[in-house]
């Protein structure tokens, strides 16, 4: 082999070998020091906390969905929901205690990412943890999305998509959820 083909080579490893440092240094600073995590509360947040005031959704900071009037079982207007239907996923435990999420039929994702319905500011959380969904029938259902360290329900680890009762604990590493009425 020429000198020169080798002189090559070398310098061609050597730029691998500085890519790969530079990635992993990247990783282990990710993982660190973690996403960053903007609040997603508005001004009345505190007051949810505290349980009083207006409930506020965590994906927009605004109002949610008033309550039904007392003797209506949870029907809304519309007639949109099951009679005894939760209404509502409130973070019980962990560094966003109190943040409630009105549930009107869409998807509510957990999770690191930024761009997840509820942002979660906790170690054992992946990226893409897992999903709140209403199924066909209404039923509110709960999915792990192949999260390395899991979701609980009820203390059960999930291993496939499951029905959710009101009142049931959702674990995420030290964040725990609910669903209410």
């Amino acid at each position: 082999m020429s000198e020169l083909t080798l002189t090559v080579m070398r310098l061609g490893f050597l730029a691998v070998l500085w890519l790969f440092v530079i990635v992993a240094i990247q990783v282990i600073r990710s993982d660190l020091f973690g996403t960053k995590v903007n609040p997603r509360t508005s001004r009345r947040g505190a007051a949810t906390a505290s349980g009083g005031g207006a409930a506020t959704t965590a994906a927009a900071g605004r109002p949610a969905a008033p309550a039904a009037p007392a003797g209506s079982g949870g029907q809304t207007q519309g007639g949109g929901r099951r009679r005894g239907a939760p209404t509502q996923l409130v973070v019980v435990q962990g560094s966003l205690a109190g943040t409630t999420v009105a549930l009107q039929g869409q998807t509510i994702t957990l999770g690191r990412a930024h761009d997840s319905t509820i942002v979660l500011d906790d170690d054992y959380a992946s990226s893409r943890h897992a999903r709140i969904y209403p199924d066909q029938t209404g039923q509110w259902t709960v999915e792990d999305l192949g999260s390395t360290n899991g979701t609980y329900l009820d203390r059960q680890r999930l291993t496939a998509p499951t029905p959710l009762q009101p009142g049931m604990p959702i674990r995420i590493g030290r964040t725990v959820i609910e669903l209410r009425k």
